[in-house]
């Protein structure tokens, strides 16, 4: 019975884990999308447009959620937003299993 229960927290441990490494590599693209358009980043270049078409998706339900007149502000808040909440959802979720 010990057994079971080990595996069954080790089984929860791995779950949070995971959870919490899908955020933080979530909320990392988006951040890395920020930081790409804060330096000026050629949009042309293949990578470049693959990080922003990734981070446009990811924080879709973010971006427009308020508006500012610069447009970096836009880019930082909009965005930020999501990196933010996947970060603080997905370590709460994680936080969660560990404790099961």
């Amino acid at each position: 019975m010990t057994s079971h229960t080990r595996t069954r927290t080790r089984g929860s441990s791995q779950a949070g884990r995971a959870v919490a490494l899908v955020a933080d590599v979530l909320a990392f693209v988006i951040g890395l999308w920020i930081l790409l358009y804060l330096l000026e980043a050629n949009q042309a270049n293949g990578l470049v447009d693959f990080i922003h078409d990734a981070a446009s998706w990811l924080a879709a339900w973010s971006y427009d959620l308020f508006t500012f007149s610069r447009e970096w502000v836009q880019v930082v808040v909009g965005y930020g937003v999501a990196a933010v909440a996947y970060l603080l959802i997905g370590h709460a979720v994680a936080g969660w299993l560990y404790r099961r």
